[in-house]
């Protein structure tokens, strides 16, 4: 990626005085013509980059910038090794290696930049989503459509997606683009969507908005309700539902006013607490829920 290969130049450029385009072709295996171009790139991210003709000439960084070399060569490299071994987990590509290879060539104590914060992007099962992150990659690099199977709560349907972002957040990937179907932009889980493949067909133009993280999501709902938790709960209740730590009573019990997206997540929710926890009101949600476990007890009933 042209990012990966930035900061690898910047990184040799930190490190030598000087390089020669010929030097930054043959180590990233490119042309010179690619390497002017890069050049451009980071003199536009604003970073100047002095370039000289002559037998001593070469690329270096402008003579005022030196001063704070050490600082970014210590600090921001250890964020940028750390950022590139979380990705490394996940990746089925070995691009982010070789990069981190190229970044410590130079210096070996890079190499052991980041190990004091390990980052594991990947899901219990690595294969379960790598192969569909690569794919997804290649596709928004290339401008392509994607396609796939996918499952939600309203069903099995088959999605048609411009996709614009892999996204790493609440503890899952998605992909985040513009669905065909739906005429508008959607989030949709890896996880939860098979049989995908690039369509070879290119995404229309358009003037993309910037992706928002909708956070704590399921606040944005349909179900409130409050509930008790019991008091060996109290671990998970800090753990899922609270930005602060949340009131408990001397027991260690706790009873807390939720949000959530809709009744089947809701009660999917209540009881994977099993016996721990309960909706004590609205009347008719806890009706609602009483029904429902009645009707699993009728399935177990011997």
């Amino acid at each position: 990626m042209k990012i990966n290969r930035h900061i690898g130049i910047l990184s040799l450029l930190l490190q030598k005085d000087k390089v020669t385009a010929a030097e930054l072709s043959e180590k990233f295996e490119v042309s010179r013509r690619t390497i002017a171009r890069d050049i451009d790139d980071i003199c536009m991210a604003g970073i100047p980059i002095v370039t000289t003709q002559g037998k001593d000439g070469g690329i270096s960084i402008m003579e005022g910038y030196k001063i704070d070399r050490i600082l970014l060569l210590m600090e921001d490299l250890k964020a940028i090794f750390t950022g590139l071994k979380g990705l490394d987990s996940v990746s089925d590509s070995p691009s982010y290696r070789q990069l981190m290879d190229k970044l410590s060539a130079e210096n070996s104590e890079i190499s052991g930049f980041g190990d004091e914060i390990i980052i594991d992007l990947a899901a219990w099962d690595k294969s379960a989503v790598s192969g569909k992150i690569e794919l997804i990659k290649n596709a928004v690099k290339n401008g392509e459509k994607i396609t796939f199977k996918y499952y939600s709560p309203n069903g099995e349907s088959v999605r048609t997606i411009e996709p614009y972002h892999l996204i790493f957040q609440w503890s899952s990937w998605y992909v985040w683009g513009y669905c065909t179907t739906r005429q508008d932009y959607r989030l949709f889980k890896l996880m939860r969507l098979f049989d995908l493949r690039s369509t070879g067909e290119k995404c229309e133009p358009r003037d993309v908005p910037p992706y928002k993280c909708e956070r704590l999501w399921h606040l944005n709902g349909q179900i409130t309700a409050t509930v008790r938790f019991d008091s060996s709960m109290k671990w998970r209740v800090i753990d899922e539902y609270s930005t602060e730590l949340p009131r408990f009573n001397e027991d260690g019990s706790s009873e807390l006013t939720i949000t959530w997206s809709d009744k089947q997540t809701f009660f999917g929710m209540i009881l994977s607490y099993g016996d721990k926890a309960e909706i004590i009101s609205p009347p008719e949600l806890r009706d609602e829920f009483s029904k429902l476990v009645k009707k699993i007890s009728e399935i177990y009933k011997i």
